[in-house]
């Protein structure tokens, strides 16, 4: 497959495009578009097959994503269109070899209530993950990340402005009465409360979406503005589902992380008991690697190599990363950013741990 700028006789134009290839024939999965990203290579979603997930954006003045999932049987073809995201990203979350796909329901909440989606700290996750290559939401299963959202939002909720905004009438009109700044402090408080009330709302719990909301919302306006909210949840990526996770048992069980040795590595056994190593049959292989030059470099530094030891799940994304040696920030944060074809253990995606030479150049 192939990813990069689209050409014009020899002339790169400034527009992507992608297509896959095999034997002689070629299948065009974008012409033109502002951005094009290989998500997932060689693991398989939970649709059967190994697949190539691609993340497209159309233009640049654009918000939409739409998330294309190709088998790489011969021929390959598309097995599924997902849209309106904020942004895709496949993980396994767990370490478990189920694949999650995380996206920002930005769809749902563009324009709600005449707001933008600039004007929020973030849109709605949602959690998908196949099963049985139905596409389920599992949003419940991960109620730890929508409390950090739950509890970070209130952390910065003013109570006097709280009030100020429940004596309001709720829909706070662009032409209102209100003084300028009045308005645009009482807007910040509506955007919050909306972010905690879709937290909850997101994370199976309806109840606490709903008590939240009258709680915070101004009583005069609550009737029309939980039709809204559920109205808005209908339209957006919950659209495409075809159902949903029953979330989490209330009997809590360990997780165990199976993390595969790759091929010529030294065994480091962690010292997590939760973690269990294996070892794989073949390495990850790097598809895209991106560090800013070091500051200073101004020229190739071959004797400069630092080793990093990651774990890559079994999406082939980085889970974790660490320099051998002296701490090195900026590696580390680049490398949360890499994406590999996944190690295989008996022609399964796994996540495995690898440690990963680098060598500064100009």
């Amino acid at each position: 497959m192939s990813v990069g700028a689209v050409k014009n006789s020899q002339l790169a134009r400034r527009v992507c495009g992608a297509k896959l290839s095999w034997d002689q024939a070629d299948l065009v999965v974008e012409p033109e578009a502002s951005q094009v990203d290989i998500d997932v290579l060689g693991a398989d979603l939970g649709l059967g097959t190994p697949v190539v997930a691609f993340q497209m954006k159309k233009s640049n003045a654009d918000w939409r994503m739409a998330y294309q999932i190709y088998s790489l049987q011969k021929p390959p073809r598309l097995l599924r269109t997902i849209v309106g995201g904020d942004f895709f990203s496949a993980a396994d979350t767990d370490l478990d070899g189920r694949i999650e796909i995380w996206t920002g329901d930005a769809q749902a909440v563009d324009g709600f209530e005449n707001l933008s989606l600039g004007e929020f700290d973030f849109v709605p996750t949602i959690v998908l993950r196949f099963d049985d290559r139905r596409l389920m939401d599992v949003s419940s299963e991960f109620r730890a990340h929508f409390d950090h959202q739950i509890a970070d939002v209130r952390a910065h909720l003013d109570s006097q402005e709280l009030s100020d905004f429940k004596n309001s009438d709720g829909k706070l009109p662009a032409m209102s009465p209100l003084p300028v700044e009045q308005l645009h402090r009482m807007r910040i408080t509506k955007i919050k409360v909306l972010e905690i009330v879709w937290a909850y709302l997101y994370s199976g719990r309806q109840q606490d979406a709903w008590q939240v909301l009258a709680e915070m919302w101004p009583p005069s306006d609550l009737e029309r503005i939980h039709a809204s909210v559920r109205d808005a949840r209908t339209r957006g990526v919950r659209s495409q589902i075809d159902g949903t996770s029953a979330g989490t048992s209330r009997f809590h069980l360990k997780k165990f992380a199976y993390i595969y040795e790759t091929v010529g590595d030294a065994g480091r056994d962690s010292t997590d008991t939760s973690v269990v190593s294996l070892r794989a049959d073949t390495n990850p292989e790097p598809i895209l690697l991106r560090r800013p030059p070091p500051p200073g470099i101004q020229e190739a530094v071959p004797k400069s190599e630092e080793s990093v030891d990651l774990v890559i799940d079994a999406a082939g994304k980085v889970r974790s990363a660490k320099t051998v040696g002296a701490a090195d920030q900026e590696l580390i944060s680049a490398a949360a950013n890499w994406k590999f074809i996944p190690a295989f253990k008996d022609s399964r995606a796994v996540a495995s741990r690898l440690r990963f030479a680098v060598v500064p150049l100009r």
